[in-house]
């Protein structure tokens, strides 16, 4: 199994680097400074343990691969970037390789199945970051992170047997799922809050925010009928193999939310976050005022190029009193 890693930012840039020193052929599809440096420098993986250099072939469209049959094609993009992906990846002639959606939220699978047979998808629980073009720095020990995977919409079969293998051969504990949206779905409640620390900043105390944005995702969840597992800290998974550290001079920047405004790039993934559960509550008649508030302030933070902590605590407190979801103080 050759593995294309296909947007090589801080979670594909870890999962790259990690399968490399492995011993897995990879090539990985990225773009900017980004991909000048991987291909210039390779890719430097930092962890709390050591720092590692792996060299792979990096290309910046699919269109320049020779695909081949017993390829496995892991999506490692944010979800506003996943159309597009899978409209080169139809350019490029590929058809029936597994696609792995490597991605939060649970709208990708959906997307990818309209143009592909075989799609994946796999739960994301992997504290990372782009320190620098070309520098990736992977922040949990012993393990890398945490993966659920499975066939979509339910069930596994032999590829989810293959990539666990890769991956618990690169120090990523792999766990192969019967019904791989449980685990997406419990991991969406837990990115609800991504927006949180974006705006409000790292600091900020919202822990009764966190609390309400939970509570409306259970609302809708139920409303529509969707059963969800708990991957937060209730996981015992995460004490045994994911125990987040400190790496010696890389300040961590939060989320992929927090991330991505820092990067300033125009976009972020809150749509697909926030934003499923504002489509779950339109959908199934069940009032969700306060992830709408955030889907809503995540595009304007965006929109407007403002960065991380721009919003106050009692800034959004008073809209969301006004839109009924907190009492009026």
């Amino acid at each position: 199994m050759r593995i294309i890693v296909y947007g090589v930012g801080a979670i594909g840039g870890t999962v790259a680097a990690a399968l490399t020193l492995s011993g897995r052929e990879v090539i990985g599809i990225a773009r900017g400074a980004h991909l000048k440096a991987i291909q210039d420098d390779g890719l430097l993986l930092r962890t709390p343990e050591k720092t590692e250099r792996t060299k792979f072939s990096c290309v910046s469209d699919p269109t320049e691969i020779d695909f081949r049959p017993d390829d496995a094609i892991l999506l490692t993009m944010k979800t506003q970037d996943t159309l597009a992906a899978l409209e080169r990846l139809r350019a490029a002639g590929v058809a029936g390789q597994p696609i792995f959606c490597v991605q939060n939220g649970v709208t990708n699978e959906r997307l990818a199945l309209r143009l592909f047979p075989e799609v994946h998808g796999v739960t994301v629980m992997m504290p990372a970051a782009i320190s620098a073009p070309g520098e990736v720095s992977a922040f949990s020990v012993p393990r890398h992170g945490i993966f659920d995977i499975g066939r979509y919409p339910g069930g596994s079969n032999g590829h989810d047997t293959k990539l666990a293998e890769a991956l618990e051969a690169a120090n990523v504990a792999a766990f192969v799922s019967q019904d791989v949206m449980q685990s997406k779905y419990g991991k969406l409640i837990l990115n609800l809050s991504n927006i949180l620390q974006a705006a409000l900043g790292m600091d900020a105390d919202y822990k009764h925010l966190e609390s309400l944005l939970r509570a409306e995702a259970e609302a809708a969840y139920r409303a529509a009928g969707i059963q969800w597992l708990d991957v937060g800290a209730a996981d015992a998974r995460r004490a045994q193999l994911m125990k987040q550290q400190p790496i010696a001079g890389i300040d961590r920047l939060g989320s992929s939310t927090t991330q991505s405004l820092a990067r300033g790039g125009g976009s972020i993934e809150t749509d697909y976050l926030n934003g499923e559960i504002a489509l779950l509550g339109r959908l199934h008649g069940v009032p969700v005022p306060a992830n709408t508030y955030f889907t809503e302030l995540g595009a304007r933070m965006a929109r407007e190029g403002l960065k991380p902590g721009a919003v106050s605590v009692a800034e959004a407190e008073a809209q969301l009193s006004a839109l009924g979801a907190l009492p009026k103080r």
